[in-house]
């Protein structure tokens, strides 16, 4: 690994702890020196008092939440990259559906759960097909982009040796596309988080989401700060996995290391 990946590494810890310890810092001078009643705004001590105080509940709320992210964004990327490659690889098939993937991109995706909610039902499938629904559409429109950066140069060299599509694909196409495909993955991984919680508000009845639900509608502000906190690292560990794994390509393939 080379010394400037180490400080890049290194930068991408620091920078967000920086962050987050500023953050900390205001809410509890905000909520102290403003003498905010407790069940508006509790201090980050009654939260992490509460998280100490049952962590079990939020354990297995939180491995529920990650199964509907794991397997729901596993659904929607290796749908998302299939498609992808029918639609940089078939012209007519590109001209069919593109249109409809961008317009579809733009709708609020809050309004397909109460369909899901109608034709479903509640329960974790319901919620893992939202999760899918909402990954799949950034993985798609930007992995279909990176393959169309392929210079055509390229193409008529390969096609000059009679190479076939699959070796077209293989060894020119994704190497080409690997930086869009992990900007899509890296939009797709945190759309899953949002996902998998907003599908635990409407069709699901356990998760980190489901437990903020309850929180607010019995007025326990502590509650629901303790499961955004676990959300929270749920989904930067998400984040920096996919990072991890984009640096390894990148050093594999010989490309430049991720800023």
């Amino acid at each position: 690994m080379s010394e400037r990946t180490l400080r890049l590494a290194g930068g991408d810890v620091a920078y967000p702890a920086a962050a987050l310890c500023v953050g900390v810092a205001l809410w509890w001078g905000l909520a102290v020196l403003a003498e905010i009643p407790s069940f508006l705004l509790p201090t980050p001590d009654a939260v992490l008092a509460r998280l100490a105080g049952n962590p079990e509940l939020y354990l297995v709320n939180a491995l529920h939440t990650l199964e509907k992210v794991v397997y729901g964004g596993a659904i929607g990327i290796a749908a998302g990259i299939v498609l992808a490659v029918f639609v940089a690889s078939v012209p007519w098939f590109r001209r069919a559906v593109y249109p409809y993937l961008v317009t579809v991109r733009v709708l609020p995706k809050l309004a397909i759960a109460p369909l899901l909610l109608i034709y479903l039902g509640t329960g974790t499938a319901t919620a893992i097909v939202f999760v899918a629904l909402i990954t799949f559409f950034p993985l798609v429109l930007n992995t279909a982009a990176g393959l169309d950066r392929t210079p055509s140069t390229h193409h008529d060299l390969l096609r000059s040796v009679r190479a076939g599509p699959i070796a077209r694909l293989v060894y020119v196409d994704v190497p080409y596309a690997i930086p869009d495909v992990f900007a899509g993955l890296k939009q797709s991984v945190t759309l899953a988080v949002v996902g998998a919680v907003v599908a635990e508000w409407v069709v699901a009845d356990s998760g980190l989401g489901f437990l903020i639900l309850m929180g607010s509608e019995n007025v326990r502000p502590d509650v629901m700060l303790a499961a955004l906190a676990v959300l929270l690292v749920v989904g930067l560990a998400l984040y920096g996995l996919v990072v991890l794994v984009q640096r390894r390509v990148h050093a594999r393939l010989g490309l430049e290391d991720v800023a």
